[in-house]
């Protein structure tokens, strides 16, 4: 199954789990697909496209030690997952609810390569370069402490290994924007400052030592070497 795949079937292959979040992310349900059409221009086609550039640095195959922070609901990678029986996958994220949902979607899809730490981000309980791959996913525009994130990303990452995901940066649409100031940011849900393009390039360019930077609307999708 390919990755484009896995992301497509991602809301059917992990229970069917209809919440406002999962219908989101996955572009299955209505109210999803008015939030990604409205708030971040996307039909399915650039959902698909911006998913698939984020995760594009888990190869198939992949059987080293993977950190995935924040995991969410565990509705996209779960699915990845279990096609990566040999990985030694680690999920963090600082809400027991989130991990509650991810943990029961794992259980659903019989994948047992996978455990859940509850921690945060800004001060990960774990030894420098313990890992082969870092994975976020639309977290890094909700950390309260983002240049504690940056720094504990990259210390927990092997050298040689690949830092990948995507997150929301300011000024790729501008309908997207002002959602964020007027309605994710008052609610708590996002928490400045916020990346540009060229900010996050310039950022994972000084600090890793090859970063890609591609711009889906308002999401910037990312894939570095240390």
């Amino acid at each position: 199954m390919t990755r484009r795949e896995q992301i497509k079937n991602a809301y059917r292959m992990t229970g069917g789990n209809d919440s406002f979040y999962d219908g989101m992310m996955t572009y299955r349900t209505l109210p999803g697909k008015a939030i990604c059409r409205v708030v971040w221009n996307m039909d399915r086609e650039k959902n698909l496209d911006y998913l698939e550039k984020a995760l594009s640095g888990v190869p198939d195959g992949f059987s080293g030690k993977l950190l995935e922070v924040p995991v969410g609901t565990g509705v996209l990678t779960i699915p990845v997952y279990r096609e990566l029986p040999k990985a030694d996958v680690t999920c963090l994220d600082y809400s027991d609810a989130m991990m509650a949902s991810a943990l029961a979607k794992a259980k659903a899809a019989g994948v047992q390569n996978v455990r859940f730490v509850q921690g945060d981000v800004g001060a990960l309980p774990f030894e420098d370069e313990r890992f082969d791959i870092v994975l976020s996913l639309n977290g890094f525009h909700a950390f309260p402490d983002k240049e504690a994130a940056w720094r504990e990303t990259y210390r927990v990452l092997k050298k040689g290994g690949t830092f990948c995901g995507c997150f929301y940066i300011r000024g790729g649409c501008a309908r997207t924007d002002w959602f964020v100031r007027h309605l994710y940011q008052p609610k708590g849900f996002f928490t400045p400052p916020y990346e540009t393009e060229e900010t996050l390039r310039r950022r994972l360019s000084g600090m890793y030592s090859r970063a890609e930077v591609v711009r889906v609307e308002g999401i910037g999708c990312f894939r570095c070497v240390k």
